[in-house]
């Protein structure tokens, strides 16, 4: 049964609109403390013990995140769970510092690359690994139930975590294997996107060596995303030539993803980022099973794949999708053509910086340049365009019978050399069309015209 707040990402939406309110936040923190005291009664923790449940929660820079933060605190503390709060950090540093600290659960409020006006919860357990759907289901389902406190002298307390910028700087630096010297002489231009690395990434890539130029990283609960980042490089391409730096690293709002810039001011995506680190494990022996992408995963990637003869395989677009397929392979390295990537030797869930220092790890092994470590990808042309529809509507709309035979005349004029995809967003009321083949020009007429007829058939809906 679909899940009425849960999507592929967590719960998502605009500030003020349901389910974004602070009463609504209140209550999830208090429903999700109550299944989590739950659990811990039935791994046979009683209280009695000493042991209590606590929750770890971060959040990005959205001036929203302050009441939706003590929003939640108060929730859980009605639940009698105790609060570890972290301030602004990483997504993927919750992930990390929830199984350090041995919590319950890890809480971020965040909506990743969308703008301000926006957010979201996302749920990590205590391994550090986005909630299992039955734990999501669980919570859904005490959500109906009313509020109900317990009492005063189990009511769960709060405390902040100073300590945990630096234990994840710490963590960071630890993924990656440099050889004596680390970063030195690299120069790298750094775009933190007004977001929750601005004060953690500038020190990782410092603390290895690298001379670093920063931008984003200025913060004023409004600007996270505007026009900087991985979804807006153009500006750190601008920078890398105008400071001749060696490499440009740019990461979302909350840090989970990376897309970086050659030295020439190329743009490198997810897919290509993905070959380099899934090369230089294969050199070194570490590669296991196939590299998962996704269904948007670009065409050249798969064929740079098969010549190296490196299994590929695609998921569905999601993270947590390509994290289930890598653990059904038994293997470690995946991602999205977003810069999402997995790397599972090394973290339990996507990291922006972590992914940018295997890049640079591979670089300073091999000596050589961003810009000639992905060329084996030959990206094939690629389209995709938003079609902003009404939310819930993107079902009804793929099998809209003017959509259906829109894609259908797509197909046959890109033949066997081209692919054609629909689908929702899982963050925004969004329908994605995306348009593949071997000639540019027919891809982005044949990806228009698709385009146009959604938008025709969601206006006549």
């Amino acid at each position: 049964m679909a899940q009425r707040y849960f999507g592929t990402d967590g719960i998502r939406g605009e500030v003020g609109e349901a389910p974004l309110t602070p009463d609504f936040a209140l209550k999830l923190g208090w429903a999700a403390g109550r299944v989590l005291v739950r659990r811990l009664g039935e791994r046979g923790v009683p209280e009695s013990a000493g042991e209590r449940a606590q929750v770890l929660i971060g959040k990005d820079t959205r001036l929203s995140g302050y009441m939706f933060e003590s929003a939640l605190e108060a929730g859980f503390a009605a639940a009698g769970v105790d609060v570890l709060l972290v301030g602004p950090l990483p997504t993927p540093a919750i992930a990390y510092l929830a199984r350090t600290f041995r919590a319950a659960a890890g809480v971020v409020i965040s909506a990743s690359h969308n703008p301000f006006s926006d957010n979201g919860f996302k749920f990590f357990s205590h391994y550090g690994q986005k909630l299992p759907d039955d734990v999501e289901a669980e919570i859904e389902a005490e959500l109906e139930q009313p509020l109900v406190c317990v009492d005063s002298d189990r009511l769960g307390r709060a405390r902040r975590v100073e300590s945990a910028p630096g234990r994840y700087i710490e963590f960071c630096k630890s993924t990656a294997r440099f050889e004596n010297g680390g970063l030195s002489g690299m120069k790298i231009v750094l775009d933190c996107a007004h977001g929750a690395t601005y004060h953690v990434a500038p020190d990782v890539f410092r603390e290895l060596g690298a001379q670093v130029t920063v931008l984003g990283a200025s913060p004023d609960g409004l600007n996270i995303n505007r026009d900087v980042g991985s979804t807006h490089p153009k500006g750190l391409s601008e920078a890398v030539r105008a400071h001749s730096a060696d490499v440009g690293i740019a990461l979302d709002g909350d840090g989970d993803r990376c897309i970086m810039v050659d030295n020439e001011g190329n743009i490198v995506d997810g897919d290509q980022l993905l070959y380099v680190i899934a090369n230089a494990r294969r050199e070194a022996g570490e590669l296991q099973g196939a590299v998962v992408g996704t269904l948007m995963s670009n065409l050249g990637l798969a064929l740079a794949f098969k010549r190296d003869g490196v299994g590929f395989e695609r998921a569905k677009v999601g993270d947590r999708y390509v994290f289930e397929r890598l653990q059904a392979l038994g293997a470690n390295i995946g991602g999205e053509s977003s810069g999402h990537i997995l790397c599972l030797d090394r973290a339990t869930t996507g990291d922006g910086i972590v992914s940018a220092l295997q890049v640079l790890a591979a670089m300073v092994a091999s000596g050589a340049s961003l810009l000639a470590l992905v060329m084996p990808v030959d990206k094939c042309p690629q389209t995709l365009i938003n079609v902003r529809i009404t939310r819930g509507s993107a079902d009804t709309l793929m099998q809209n019978a003017q959509v259906i035979e829109a894609v259908r005349d797509v197909e046959n004029a890109l033949g066997e050399e081209g692919r054609v995809l629909l689908r929702p967003s899982g963050t925004e009321p969004l329908l994605r069309v995306m348009v593949e083949g071997t000639d540019a020009a027919a891809v982005e007429d044949c990806a228009n015209r698709l385009a146009e007829s959604v938008r025709q058939a969601a206006a006549a809906a």
